[in-house]
């Protein structure tokens, strides 16, 4: 073998086994992000991790969390489901938690699954309720069973568009 590639494998090695992984996730600063300037411009914090979990299984479900020195909190399950119809798929659900710029913490709890990613949370806006004629509207199309549309596109004789 030639010197020079014993010397690389050599350094090489030295250089992955002597990487260290610190338990310290630095924040960056909103403003180098958004381009304003507070004018007081702070050193990067350092946050550390407080807890960490994580596990995997063989069959694909799994569960981690973690919290940080800073409030953020995180967790979540999942697990393969086969209820989807193009096969299996990924169910899951949990939240995470952080403290606002104004002092407060705010909390999401979620699932996702074949309906979608579907958030909770109390400072999460929520739709104005349904009209009351129109709710009666709907009501009154699902009793009749047969709205004549099963979803299949015909374009009429007449129709040249």
């Amino acid at each position: 073998m030639n010197f020079n590639v014993i010397l690389f494998v050599i350094s090489s090695l030295s250089i992955a086994l002597s990487a260290r992984l610190e338990n310290l996730y630095v924040a960056p600063h909103a403003a180098a992000y958004s381009g304003a300037s507070t004018g007081f411009e702070p050193a990067h914090q350092q946050i550390p991790i407080l807890r960490y979990s994580s596990d995997n299984t063989e069959d694909g479900n799994y569960r981690y969390a973690y919290e940080t020195g800073n409030g953020i909190s995180v967790q979540e399950n999942g697990h393969v489901s086969g209820s989807v119809p193009e096969g299996p798929a990924v169910v899951a659900d949990g939240g995470y938690s952080y403290t606002g710029s104004d002092g407060q913490t705010y909390s999401i709890s979620y699932t996702a699954d074949e309906n979608g990613f579907r958030p909770v949370g109390a400072h999460i806006p929520t739709p104005p309720p349904i009209p009351e004629a129109i709710a009666r509207s709907l009501a009154e199309n699902a009793k009749s069973g047969d709205d004549g549309d099963d979803g299949q596109y015909r374009p009429s004789v007449g129709n040249r568009y």
